[in-house]
């Protein structure tokens, strides 16, 4: 009787959607020259609205590793997960949202749409450079008995090419805190085949973004049949325009609990 009764009540959960089951986890995804912080108030946004969200720290040291790592914990946490990718951050996610299977959708803020086969700087030809490219300073580090290049931002232009609509009090210490990406990432083939073309896609583009060509985003957009939302702000939308990102997000968890 017991094994018929736990057959039954498995049935049963079976049919009952994930969402019911587990509430679902926002994953945030950070790209370069920034870390898990950078999500901090869509965190207070999303948390008064009751969604559980984590920022986690990406690596930054190579589109596929990244991915395996984001995905890695994405497969651990109970329940559907929505990845959240930001800048570089979103190749990451396209990676990691093909190899863990409760990843449910996917929300792109002011990034890169890759398919297979394809770099960040595949995607970005035949558009405008965007002022972040005369920025960069690149130094090098250790791998084994190699050295590899990694990409900083100059400093001095670091308000100016990230965060031009926030206080410079606030890209003053962020200058000094960013993280470095390396250099290679951006040239790396996209591996996989990519997630969005499994999941639903959100995509935010921000119109005043001197990191990465507005019109290379809605280009992005497009390619991944995302629903766009556009936003007048720098490459730091997630610091200067957290209720829209975290209204973009609340909209993806919405449509994927009535799916």
């Amino acid at each position: 009787m017991k094994k018929a009764i736990h057959m039954l009540t498995a049935l049963l959960l079976s049919s009952v959607p994930a969402f019911a089951q587990h509430p679902p986890t926002v994953l945030l995804v950070h790209g370069a020259f920034a870390d898990g912080s950078s999500w901090n108030l869509v965190i207070e946004q999303l948390q008064k609205s009751g969604i559980k969200a984590q920022a986690i720290a990406n690596p930054l040291r190579g589109l596929q590793s990244d991915g395996d790592y984001v995905a890695s914990i994405a497969k651990q946490i109970a329940g559907p997960v929505l990845l959240v990718g930001h800048s570089y951050g979103g190749p990451v996610i396209t990676v990691a949202g093909n190899k863990a299977p409760n990843v449910k959708g996917l929300v792109y803020v002011a990034s890169f749409g890759l398919d297979q086969g394809q770099s960040i700087q595949d995607s970005l030809a035949g558009f405008k450079e965007p002022l972040i490219n005369s920025a960069l300073q690149g130094l090098t580090f250790p791998n084994g008995q190699a050295e590899m290049l990694e990409f900083y931002i100059q400093p001095d232009r670091y308000h100016e090419v990230f965060g031009a609509d926030l206080p410079t009090t606030m890209t003053d210490v962020l200058k000094l805190t960013q993280r470095p990406v390396v250099a290679s990432a951006f040239g790396e083939k996209l591996q996989v085949e990519p997630a969005w073309k499994k999941l639903p896609s959100w995509f935010l583009v921000a119109i005043e973004d001197n990191a990465i060509n507005p019109d290379a985003q809605r280009a992005a957009a497009q390619r991944i049949h995302a629903k766009i939302m556009e936003v007048a702000a720098s490459h730091a939308v997630a610091l200067s325009r957290p209720q829209d990102v975290a209204g973009l997000i609340l909209e993806a968890l919405k449509t994927l609990e009535h799916n």
